[in-house]
């Protein structure tokens, strides 16, 4: 197939455009560099440097005639207070990607919204599908809205698409800037032999999901057959990604010093506003796709670690 992954120079992006590199599909990634780093990229790709947003993207759509659209491209810091940016990115970027994706009879579109952002201060958990929607900030907004866009598109124009919402990804390849990724930051502190920076007690607890399994569930949902899930129906084509297991701050701490080596203290800082609890009830995509999380935190964390020691080669 033709494969287009937007934000395929990131973390997650990349990992994706690997699978479908191996698999011997003609990839093509489409990013701006701006969270994203061309160390990721792999030579054997076709190459874009575009934001999502750019009207140039359609020239795109319409030279590479993408069967799979794997749409992974974001504003990811959650705590981001620039609201403008957040739209721009994630809801018209998200949006031109769709239209485009419909305009040139893409196969299926296969979009990674957010499990650990949309829900908000959890009613109950693990959290379901049909749990009510409630974003504390405006990155889990800007990330929901999406969805519905291609719901109106499925139903206008026949578009077939996927969401996956994952819980905290982490792995090989995990940015350190920012506040999002506390997996990779404690660790290239820890390494560096300096403290990290716990928020709060350090009690709140997020679901941590490997990024090998995230590309599992995009695999899985990119070959699905959903031809029984009704386009007017919000959730049928909607899937979480998580492991259902709440992992505190502190717990992470505590694994990754034990894997650095580091013996000292964390820092302190306050506690923003964000979600306290989130853990991700996989029983859907489990019972429609087979998908299941495979590697558990203990030897997820471990990888990163090591790739982190190898100097973060691709």
């Amino acid at each position: 197939m033709n494969v287009l992954v937007t934000g395929g120079a990131g973390f997650i992006g990349s990992h994706i455009a690997d699978h479908f590199q191996a698999r011997g599909d003609r990839v093509l990634v489409v990013d701006n560099l701006y969270s994203g780093y061309r160390r990721n990229l792999d030579p054997a790709w076709e190459f874009r440097e575009l934001d999502i947003v750019d009207d140039g993207l359609a020239g795109v759509f319409a030279e590479y005639q993408p069967e799979l659209v794997v749409h992974a491209a974001a504003q990811v810091r959650v705590r981001c207070e620039d609201h403008l940016l957040d739209a721009r990115c994630n809801v018209l970027g998200s949006l031109n990607v769709i239209h485009n994706a419909a305009e040139t009879g893409v196969g299926r579109i296969v979009y990674l919204s957010s499990g650990g952002a949309i829900y908000g201060e959890p009613e109950y958990l693990p959290c379901d599908e049909a749990h009510p929607v409630k974003p504390l900030s405006a990155y889990g907004l800007t990330k929901y809205t999406p969805e519905h866009y291609l719901r109106l598109y499925a139903l206008d124009q026949g578009l077939d698409y996927v969401v996956l919402r994952p819980g905290n990804v982490y792995g090989p390849r995990q940015d350190q800037r920012g506040e999002a990724g506390v997996c990779a930051i404690f660790t290239g502190m820890m390494l560096e032999g300096r403290a990290p920076t716990i928020n709060g007690s350090g009690e709140n607890t997020r679901d941590y999901v490997y990024v090998g399994d995230v590309v599992e569930a995009v695999a899985a949902a990119a070959v699905a057959d959903l031809s029984t899930a009704a386009p007017d129906d919000e959730t049928s084509r909607v899937f979480n990604v998580g492991t259902g297991i709440e992992t505190s701050v502190k717990t992470i701490y505590r694994e990754l010093a034990a894997l650095t080596g580091f013996r000292g203290q964390p820092d302190h800082a306050p506690e923003p506003l964000e979600v306290r609890r989130i853990a991700l009830n996989y029983a859907r995509i489990r019972a429609a796709l087979g998908w299941v999380p495979r590697i558990g935190l203990s030897e997820g964390l471990r990888r990163l670690v090591a790739w982190t020691q190898s100097g973060r080669e691709r």
